[in-house]
């Protein structure tokens, strides 16, 4: 009799434990299970691509774009944490596992295809100039003489300088809002980095109408999603996703939304898993 109560209430611990198993704990990347958690990188001071705002939100076309695929992967936005992964240490944080996939302007380059794997790509994106919407610049070579803004460091102001405006006037700032404002303000005639950029800070409120892009097509660069290397079935997946996310409308409904205001003349969807090494 006392072995029975005994096996009984082992019996009744065993079970509190089954369920206290299936109700939470395990691996925060395993889905649409009750409470579980994605966390992806984007970036975070991108307007119209990926920006934290004020209340704690997040905004921007690659935001739509991750949430959509993190859906189809089967988690809810409340499941979603985003990180903020800057441009340099994006590598580095799919190697530590500190996210799951990154989407934050992540141009598919092979020095980068031998560190991660990439989806994708779902945006083709090209260097080009934003001017004020009255300027009398219409091609890069009108640049020679005039003051032209890009971020220390950054490689568009430079490939302009040598190879289409030789006498254009370097100016490099630590940030695009601070180009932006110097374009605003007359300090600079134009700025220039990919054109997806320059038309999310175009469509901010308090520029609305002010710029214009020029369309040159400088440089051709296809945004992928990044994984961490050797995960190919996640790339599969993503990739996936993204065909979905073309087919049913949602992508040019993302492009329109964070784009449209800078009058964005968007490239059709790249084709999907079309990375060429």
């Amino acid at each position: 009799m006392k072995l029975r109560k005994v096996t009984a209430a082992s019996a009744a611990v065993l079970a509190l434990t089954v369920g206290a198993t299936a109700c939470g704990g395990g691996n925060s990347d395993s889905g649409s299970s009750g409470g579980k958690k994605i966390k992806i990188g984007i970036k975070f001071d991108q307007p119209g691509l990926g920006l934290k705002q004020p209340n704690g939100s997040y905004a921007g076309f690659d935001v739509d774009v991750a949430t959509y695929v993190a859906k189809q992967l089967g988690y809810t936005p409340d499941q979603i944490q985003f990180v903020e992964t800057q441009s340099a240490d994006r590598e580095n944080a799919l190697q530590r596992g500190d996210v799951k996939f990154i989407a934050a302007t992540y141009s598919i380059t092979p020095e980068r295809q031998q560190k991660v794997d990439f989806a994708g790509p779902y945006l083709l994106a090209h260097q080009d100039l934003l001017v004020k919407k009255d300027s009398k610049i219409s091609k890069g070579t009108d640049l020679n003489g005039k003051n032209l803004c890009s971020v220390t460091g950054s490689t568009s102001a430079q490939n302009v300088q040598k190879t289409i405006a030789p006498k254009a006037n370097l100016k490099q700032n630590s940030t695009y809002s601070e180009c932006i404002a110097s374009l605003q303000s007359g300090a600079v005639d134009a700025v220039t980095t990919d054109d997806s950029i320059l038309a999310g800070y175009a469509s901010q409120s308090q520029y609305k109408g002010q710029f214009k892009l020029l369309g040159l097509k400088l440089s051709n660069e296809n945004y992928g999603i990044g994984v961490k290397k050797g995960d190919k079935a996640l790339a599969d997946k993503i990739n996936k996703a993204l065909q979905k996310m073309e087919s049913d409308g949602s992508w040019q409904k993302a492009v329109d939304k964070n784009f449209g205001p800078a009058d964005y003349k968007n490239e059709k969807a790249p084709q999907i898993g079309n990375i060429v090494k």
